[in-house]
């Protein structure tokens, strides 16, 4: 049996459209980065882009769980002497789609091909998007996935 290695331009990519109203952070970023990464196919090959499209809607509501509006701090360097800070609830407030972009491209490989990658993330603040043409399937992602104990399968 031969080992199947994607070439580029040989997967079809489709385009899924994902709800964000009131999904975890950290959760929809995991299940959009495999999607993006296009892990969630058969044909996975490392070194070839076989991700798909996701547009997401609604980005202005997502959540974090706990303390995190107050306590996660987002920093950046601007080129002058010190860093940038600024707490979650203050870039929410300033960029609503930035938190989830930065999720779901620090959850991505460090390489060049992880930019094509992001090129294929779309995120819109509110309930309309402009990709209405490409047909996009809607997709549940973010859901906490019930977990299997060792007593529930005796």
């Amino acid at each position: 049996m031969k080992t199947f290695m994607a070439r580029p331009g040989q997967i079809e990519k489709k385009w899924w459209v994902v709800d964000a109203n009131g999904k975890a952070v950290g959760r929809l970023a995991t299940d959009i980065a495999m999607i993006l990464m296009g892990k969630h196919r058969p044909t996975y090959t490392p070194h070839v882009d076989t991700g798909d499209f996701v547009i997401v809607v609604n980005a202005d509501k997502v959540v974090f769980t706990g303390k995190k509006w107050d306590q996660k701090r987002y920093t950046w360097f601007t080129g002058y002497t010190g860093l940038k800070v600024e707490t979650a609830a203050e870039r929410m407030a300033r960029k609503p789609t930035r938190i989830l972009y930065d999720a779901v491209r620090r959850m991505l490989p460090k390489n060049k091909l992880a930019v094509h990658m992001l090129e294929k993330l779309k995120i819109y603040a509110g309930p309309q998007h402009p990709h209405q043409a490409q047909l996009p399937e809607p997709i549940e992602l973010g859901v906490k996935k019930p977990r299997k104990d060792k007593k529930d399968t005796q």
